[in-house]
């Protein structure tokens, strides 16, 4: 499972960022095409988090789906289907680059106040 190791890395960058303050909530953007589990995450969250800034932290994902750029013209194509679209609608264009859907981002975090 290595939705383990990569948790225990993202609860380790947002602990860094909170410069000691305990976090509330962490909102993280896992991309559909990347080769981890949302359910996964959070079950690892939960373990992983404890004794730490987040012990108390709400976590929210939002899944990505795949997006794409026409090499050509650079029209963007894509973010409901998760193939690849056959012809750019604009031009005709085949050739496409990736623009979302394999993304893993810690988006934002919500921390205590200092006092």
């Amino acid at each position: 499972m290595h939705e383990l190791g990569i948790t225990r890395n993202l609860v380790a960058i947002v602990a860094e960022a909170a410069q000691g303050r305990p976090v509330r909530k962490v909102w993280l953007e896992i991309g559909t095409q990347t080769a981890l589990l949302p359910d996964s995450v959070r079950f690892c969250f939960d373990v992983v988090r404890q004794g730490t800034l987040l012990e108390a932290a709400e976590l929210e994902i939002v899944e990505v789906a795949p997006g794409w750029l026409c090499e050509d013209c650079g029209t963007p194509a894509g973010g409901e289907a998760e193939a690849m679209p056959a012809a750019c609608a604009h031009c005709g264009a085949t050739r496409w680059r990736r623009r979302t859907g394999q993304e893993l981002n810690v988006k934002a975090m919500e921390v205590e106040t200092c006092v």
